[in-house]
Parts: C-alpha cells; structure tokens; sequence
C-alpha cells in the first residue's frame, strides 16, 4: 500500500461535487481539494478508473504517490496528522 495525495481543481459545481464524494470513500480530506489515500495498487487504478469517468477536459486532477522517503519527509502545521500506510508485519 501507498499513500497518495490527490489533488483536483474543478470548476462545475456539480462534478467537483461527485468527484469529492468519490474521494471520500478512498480517503481522507485534508484540504477543500486535497485527499490523502492510503491504498493498494488494485484499489488506486479503481479509483483512478472511477475518477476518469467523472471528469471532463478541462477538469484536474493530480495523483502524488509518497514512498516510505519521501512520506518521513512531509511537514504538517495544524490539522490531522499525515496518513500513514499499514508498516509490513512478519509473523
């Protein structure tokens, strides 16, 4: 699993609407168009694939996927604390 930061600057009202109600069922608002997604590779082409129908031209949306690095990395200044993927469990 990876944490991806999704971005999206919509400017129907209507289809910013859906596509933040989308979101809201893959992860967490961190911003008015910011979602942080902790998810594994089938569930983010789902979500990519679910997006894509959602969106038109002129629409965008950006997916930053943060590895291990670059996630120790992050700065938060009020608010939640960054989302973090589950760590690998060997039993």
């Amino acid at each position: 699993m990876l944490l991806y930061l999704v971005t999206y600057d919509i400017s129907c009202n209507k289809r910013r609407l859906k596509v933040a109600n989308l979101l809201e069922g893959y992860g967490r608002r961190v911003q008015y168009s910011v979602f942080e997604c902790v998810l594994p590779i089938a569930k983010y082409q789902e979500l990519r694939d679910r997006l894509r129908r959602q969106v038109e031209s002129e629409d965008s949306i950006r997916f930053y996927p943060l590895s291990a690095h670059t996630l120790g990395q992050v700065e938060v200044w009020g608010g939640s604390p960054v989302l973090q993927p589950p760590g690998s469990t060997i039993v």
